[in-house]
C-alpha cells in the first residue's frame, strides 16, 4: 500500500516556484533518503507531506487521506495521529521536563498518558536517556536532547517519520548512530521513513534515494 502519494505538486512563494510538477509514491514501511543542494526544495517537500505547508496545485495524499479535502482541524488531527517529525533542532519546550515534552503529543491527541508510560521508559532505557526524563532540556547535552526528541516522535507509533537534516550538527560517528536509531525505531513502529540529508554517505545507506533539483524530483 502506498503511504505517501504526491500528484503534480506545485508550491510557490511570492514569484519563486519552489516545487514544480512533483510526483512521488512511498510505500508503507519504506525507508527513503532525499538529497539536494541548499534551496532545492527538500525541506519544503517534507513540510508539504507533513501538512505543515499547503500545495498551490496538485494533491498530497497521506495514509489514503487527500489533504486538499481536510480542514485545518482535520489536518492537525491527521498530523498528530499519523506523523512523527524530527528536525535538526529539537524544539523541546524549555519550561517542561523531558518527560512532559514526550507526553505532549499524547495529550494533544486526547489519549491516556498512562497507556504510554511503560513504553517511554523502555525507549529511554534503550537509548540511554532514562536518567534524563525528569530533567529539563537545557540540562541535557545535544545528543541527549536529540534522543528525547526521537522518543517523542515515535511514542504514538506514527505511520510516517519525517526527518529534516536530523544529523546536521553531528560528526560522522554520531550521525551514523542517529540514522541507525531512526531506522530501528521506524522498523519497530512499522513507520515509513523519509530523511532529508545533505550527507551522501547517509543517503547511500538507504534502500531508496531521491534527489531534488530546482524543485523537481529525480529518482
Amino acid at each position: 500500500m502506498n503511504m505517501i502519494v504526491l500528484e503534480n505538486i506545485k508550491k510557490v512563494y511570492g514569484k519563486h516556484t519552489v516545487i514544480e510538477n512533483c510526483q512521488l509514491q512511498l510505500k508503507s514501511r519504506e525507508h527513503c533518503a532525499l538529497v539536494g543542494s541548499s534551496g532545492s526544495g527538500k525541506s519544503t517537500l517534507l513540510y508539504l507531506i507533513g501538512g505543515l505547508e499547503k500545495a498551490d496545485a496538485g494533491r498530497v495524499i497521506v495514509n489514503q487521506q487527500d489533504y486538499s479535502q481536510l480542514n485545518d482541524d482535520q489536518l492537525a488531527q491527521t498530523r498528530n495521529e499519523n506523523i512523527g517529525f524530527i528536525f535538526q533542532f529539537h524544539f523541546l519546550l524549555a519550561t517542561l521536563t523531558c518527560w512532559k515534552n514526550i507526553l505532549l503529543p499524547i495529550k494533544i491527541g486526547n489519549r491516556s498518558t498512562k497507556d504510554y508510560e511503560s513504553k517511554i521508559r523502555d525507549y529511554a532505557k534503550h537509548l540511554s536517556v532514562e536518567h534524563c526524563l525528569d530533567s529539563y532540556p537545557y540540562q541535557l547535552s545535544g545528543g541527549e536532547q536529540q534522543r528525547i526528541n526521537l522518543i517523542r516522535a515515535v511514542i504514538m507509533r506514527p505511520k510516517i517519520l519525517l526527518c529534516d537534516e536530523p544529523t546536521g550538527n553531528l560528526d560522522s560517528t554520531n550521525s551514523k548512530k542517529v540514522i541507525d536509531l531512526l531506522k530501528n525505531l521506524a522498523d519497530e513502529s512499522g513507520a515509513t521513513l523519509l530523511v532529508v540529508t545533505h550527507d551522501e554517505k547517509i543517503a547511500a545507506s538507504f534502500p531508496r534515494k531521491l534527489m531534488i533539483e530546482d524543485g523537481r524530483l529525480i529518482g
